[in-house]
């Protein structure tokens, strides 16, 4: 196969994508916070192999909120997880934000989550011994904000979801959804363009559930920041942008 290298500028910056791909994907790779192109993911044990992705091609404007959605075992965490930086495709490439993540080395790749993208994890990872503040703090501080501004911002955090009255609480003292809730709030410290969100709103229930998507949607539109939810919650679907339906590692549609 012939591949052509196709350079384009975005925020001042040249880029380079060996790509055989038509000028119309060339576009939306330019305009779009994330493209991915041809996603495969294969998981190997031995002489056993899985393919939990099949070739996934998705393209996500800035400033739109994109649901993943499908029966467990879709692939759709897998390609979260992906689109995310934190899994290597078996084959394919994912752009962010206009660079080609799948080209980056480690190094690239840490600094470039930790300066663009907010994680909110299903299982919470909070830090036990840490209080709820400490935990949005210690995010603060790995993008450079220390001391009483960490301080400040994480007090703010905590207010948009609702916790200001449990800053001081260790994780042991708090509910599934107030874990939820930080975990998300530590998610937005340092206004990342990016969120990506597995799961966000199944500890909560429907009043606290609408709180942090509405707080989403808010960003999205306000902010412009990108947020990518997998979510079985279907009270969710009318804050979406895009809903995107998986199953056995293919989209099978793209309703609006």
């Amino acid at each position: 196969m012939t591949t052509s290298q196709v350079k384009f500028i975005k925020n001042s910056q040249i880029h380079k994508w060996k790509t055989s791909c038509s000028a119309d994907e060339l576009t939306a790779v330019k305009n779009c916070a994330v493209a991915s192109r041809k996603i495969k993911m294969i998981y190997k044990s031995g002489f056993a192999s899985f393919v939990a992705l099949k070739g996934i091609d998705l393209n996500i404007p800035q400033g739109a909120i994109q649901l993943l959605m499908g029966p467990s075992g879709s692939g759709k965490t897998t390609l979260l997880s992906i689109l995310a930086g934190i899994l290597t495709p078996t084959d394919g490439s994912v752009h962010l934000l206009g660079k080609d993540i799948t080209r980056m080395s480690s190094k690239e790749l840490s600094k470039f989550r930790l300066e663009n993208i907010g994680f909110i994890f299903q299982g919470f990872n909070l830090f036990p011994a840490l209080t709820a503040a400490e935990n949005i703090e210690v995010a603060l501080n790995l993008k450079g904000i220390r001391g009483k501004q960490a301080r400040q911002e994480s007090l703010e955090l905590l207010t948009k979801v609702g916790l200001d009255n449990k800053a001081d609480r260790l994780p042991r003292n708090l509910s599934g959804g107030q874990k939820q809730r930080i975990a998300i709030a530590r998610a937005l410290a340092g206004h990342p363009q990016l969120i990506m969100a597995d799961e966000p709103t199944a500890a909560l229930d429907s009043q606290n559930g609408q709180l942090i998507i509405e707080l989403l949607c808010d960003l999205a539109k306000q902010k412009e920041t990108t947020v990518v939810i997998v979510t079985h919650d279907v009270r969710i679907k009318s804050f979406a942008d895009y809903v995107t339906h998986m199953e056995d590692g293919l989209i099978t549609d793209h309703p609006v």
